[in-house]
């Protein structure tokens, strides 16, 4: 499963869902809860591009921080491929 989160509202995720035709679910932080426990808060109070690859037990096994757009998701997807090859 994959879940989406930012510290931006529901209707912006909306739009940006709709627009990128994204298939799976972003989740509305505005109160910066989750950004705060994973540690991806900046000191601008904005927050830095991260994915985190969780088990089914739910522990983080693969944490990538200040991510850059071009070529992650290939990146994210080689280290899934490996980790539990279909």
């Amino acid at each position: 499963m994959v879940l989406g989160v930012s510290k931006d509202g529901m209707v912006s995720h909306h739009n940006f869902r709709d627009k990128y035709d994204l298939p799976f679910v972003l989740l509305s932080d505005t109160e910066k809860k989750v950004i705060k426990q994973f540690g991806v808060l900046n000191e601008k109070g904005g927050t830095t591009r991260s994915t985190f690859i969780v088990d089914e037990n739910g522990k983080i096994i693969k944490e990538y921080r200040k991510v850059k757009v071009d070529g992650h998701a290939e990146e994210v997807l080689d280290f899934i491929r490996k980790w539990k090859p279909i």
